[in-house]
């Protein structure tokens, strides 16, 4: 997310130092952090001297769940969180089945709800809490 951020906004041309700065991270470890947005197309490497780093245009569509999802994998694998297979595959549903389905659901619609690319305009949403 913070790689997003620091190419915004898209067509920005950031040299890789000067990402690898703002990521406080070094420049030859910069490709595998851009690697999955670079694969996904949400961002472009152009090589060279002149080169660097930018968002396509389409990021400005991407949410924080895309990102996510993009470089973790799917939040939901359909795998039990308590067993490691299909929850209720061998009969009942586990004891956690109810409850980390409503959590995961609640998580994934915020970040969803979140845009990757950061805006003024736009404020992050409010998380549920319980009382």
């Amino acid at each position: 997310m913070r790689a997003m951020a620091a190419l915004a906004p898209a067509g920005t041309r950031v040299k890789a130092g000067d990402l690898a700065a703002a990521l406080d991270t070094t420049a030859g470890f910069v490709p595998q952090v851009v690697g999955p947005l670079v694969k996904a197309g949400w961002v472009r490497s152009v090589p060279g001297p002149s080169g660097g780093y930018l968002l396509t245009a389409d990021a400005a569509e991407l949410s924080v769940l895309d990102v996510v999802e993009a470089i973790d994998g799917p939040t939901d694998t359909g795998r039990c969180v308590v067993e490691g297979h299909p929850c209720g595959s061998a009969g009942a549903p586990c004891a956690l089945h109810e409850a980390w389905g409503s959590a995961r659901a609640a998580l994934t619609a915020v970040l969803a709800a979140q845009p990757a690319v950061p805006t003024p305009a736009v404020p992050t949403p409010a998380v549920p809490t319980r009382a």
